[in-house]
């Protein structure tokens, strides 16, 4: 799965030109692209910069040499690359495994073309398949949504840290609830009705917002398009 990883982080720097803003998604595949986006930068020459969704792609990029911007500081962004935990044949995604769905969401909904770097393992039928959908929450709220979670036929658990004590905090300071639900039917409804829960700050399900989804398989890089 590391070379299928690695096979459409290459791919997706021949969508990348020169004098581009570029949103740098979180997790596993999306750091190979950043790796490869930096080289790509210094042996062009090229004049790109970067506005990542985490700490973690923030400090990748700087470690790369990828200039970075903040949101704040760029007027559109052209394209946005980024991974996705389960994708089905309409291109829904569920996101949110590494707890930075929130800014993801926000740069991903705003630039031109999103781009998904995915391997086979990630497609599914119907989301929900295999992946809980994770929800940023206010902390104070955790538990009250959960319960409100319930009327959905679903079941959420607090996500806690592997590597600390205690719950996983976002870049944010907010939990993670991580809701399991009996089937999604309809992606852009239950992503709507989820956000409308008093201290939901966001959920993990992005749909109809995918462009183009890059996946590497066994036999090489399939490109998927809305």
């Amino acid at each position: 799965m590391e070379e299928f990883k690695r096979a459409v982080a290459r791919e997706a720097l021949k969508f990348i030109e020169d004098d581009m803003i570029v949103g740098l998604g979180t997790g596993s595949t999306t750091a190979y692209f950043i790796e490869y986006l930096g080289k790509l930068i210094m042996e062009e020459e090229l004049e790109i910069y970067g506005v990542p969704t985490s700490y973690q792609a923030r400090l990748l990029a700087i470690e790369n040499g990828v200039p970075v911007v903040g949101l704040d500081e760029v007027d559109a962004i052209d394209i946005a690359v980024d991974g996705a935990d389960e994708v089905d044949p309409h291109l829904n995604l569920i996101k949110g495994r590494g707890a930075a769905l929130t800014m993801e969401k926000i740069i991903e909904y705003r630039a031109g073309t999103f781009l998904v770097l995915v391997d086979e393992s990630k497609l599914v039928e119907r989301l929900g398949q295999k992946m809980p959908v994770p929800i940023e929450v206010i902390p104070a709220a955790w538990r009250a949504i959960a319960e409100e979670i319930e009327v959905f036929n679903a079941t959420a658990e607090l996500r806690m840290a592997s590597k600390k004590d205690g719950p996983v905090v976002t870049d944010n300071g907010n939990f993670i609830l991580d809701a399991r639900f009996h089937r999604i039917d309809d992606p852009l409804d239950l992503e709507i009705e989820l956000n409308n829960i008093p201290g939901v700050v966001e959920n993990g399900i992005f749909a109809d917002i995918a462009d183009i989804v890059l996946v590497g398989t066994k036999d090489g890089v399939k490109r998927m398009e809305r």
